[in-house]
């Protein structure tokens, strides 16, 4: 969607969204990604060190600590599980680091209630240097869906001379020919402008290099993928990397910056910390309810960033429901007092302010908004006029099968 008008008056509130042709995409139809995924990936905490123990406890950790009831639900494996082919070519998984097998781990984490991802490079080896996908597509898809695999990421490491959206339509076509509905994450860092194709390959794409855990890595991430909110939606999503909170890199007020920005675009939540040695700071930002709920808004309308200066940025999501989210995100490091007009959400008169963080009404505001924010902090709020509930309006989004 490449833009949005909200119009609201005192008697009656209408939400407007205007598509522009250019601007329209086919979604893969795999039936997959109509809010952003949530879950969980093994790379950004353990990388290489992961073996069928950590996913089997990982799994159990969903349930227990209340991350499957908020909706997270995939549990992905990233790279080093493979280790070789077999004379016939197929993959063949690690026997000393995951010694039952995938299918038996998939059907482990599909018994908790939750779903199994993998991972692979759409190159000849992975990037730590373990076989790759390339030339093995079809291959690959097969053992992926005869093992019970929901989520594949596929990564862009040893490809020289490929192209991105070649060898990316390749395994869309070997995942949609298995018969299994499967999530495909393309992770070419944007080199190849994956938001331009994407939404007719895959349900989600990269749109920056790997994240790290520290405020600058995070807020490159984000500033990378802000120039392409009109390219997502149902169905596919921008991707700037996974979830880096719990990892002691950052502070808690960055980490809940990190979480509401990557609620607000909307990005994928998968955490990426050892949920073993979560502390419950770490739990209740990630467990954060209304955070959430704007993440998996289900009218899938893109956030948007209206405002970026030295004070810091804004960001806006119109919902489902009529109101409309917003993150005042001081990315300075000195304490900032930010505004939020109503105007420029194409707001006027009063508007109830709710906190979505301390989960409480703020009151009635009249023709903007003004919270004092910290250095690198966020203030996360919906609006909503003080008339008529706003009724959403949003244009069909195309399908075709691929």
């Amino acid at each position: 969607f490449s833009s949005f008008h909200l119009a609201m008056g005192r008697g009656a509130t209408t939400l407007g969204l205007v598509v522009l042709g250019a601007a329209l995409a086919v979604a893969l139809d795999n039936g997959l990604g109509r809010v952003p995924p949530m879950g969980w990936n093994s790379w950004n905490h353990f990388n290489c060190d992961v073996n069928e123990t950590v996913i089997r406890e990982t799994a159990d950790l969903f349930v227990s600590t209340g991350l499957k009831d908020a909706g997270y639900e995939y549990v992905n494996i990233d790279d080093c599980w493979q280790l070789s082919r077999d004379e016939e070519g197929n993959i063949v998984p690690d026997a000393h680091t995951f010694p039952s097998g995938m299918k038996a781990l998939a059907d482990y984490v599909h018994a908790k209630g939750l779903k199994f991802g993998v991972y692979s490079c759409a190159g000849t080896k992975t990037c730590q240097g373990r076989p790759g996908s390339y030339n093995h597509e079809v291959q690959d898809a097969k053992s992926w869906a005869s093992w019970g695999v929901d989520y594949v990421k596929v990564d862009w490491c040893y490809t020289d001379g490929l192209d991105p959206k070649v060898q990316y339509t390749k395994l869309r076509d070997a995942l949609n020919a298995t018969g299994r509905p499967i999530f495909f994450s393309l992770c070419d860092w944007g080199i190849g402008a994956p938001w331009e194709w994407g939404m007719e390959t895959g349900n989600s794409w990269r749109t920056s290099g790997d994240i790290s855990d520290s405020f600058p890595s995070m807020l490159s991430n984000i500033d990378g993928a802000a120039p392409y909110a009109d390219k997502a939606g149902p169905g596919g999503w921008n991707d700037p990397d996974m979830l880096e909170i719990g990892n002691g890199g950052m502070t808690p007020e960055e980490y809940r910056s990190h979480m509401s920005l990557w609620a607000i675009l909307p990005s994928p939540l998968l955490a990426g910390n050892d949920l073993s040695k979560m502390d419950q700071t770490t739990l209740d930002t990630l467990l954060a309810p209304e955070v959430i709920g704007v993440n998996q808004d289900a009218a899938g309308i893109p956030g948007k960033r209206i405002h970026k200066d030295t004070t810091g940025q804004v960001w806006i999501r119109p919902l489902q429901d009529g109101r409309v989210a917003a993150v005042l995100f001081n990315d300075q490091d000195a304490e900032h007092k930010m505004t939020l007009k109503f105007s420029d959400v194409g707001m006027s008169g009063s508007a109830m302010i709710r906190d979505l963080w301390a989960r409480k009404d703020l009151g009635v505001y009249t023709g903007s908004f003004t919270a004092t924010v910290a250095s690198h902090a966020s203030v996360m709020v919906t609006l909503v006029t003080t008339g008529l509930p706003i009724k959403p309006q949003r244009s069909s989004r195309p399908s075709s099968k691929k």
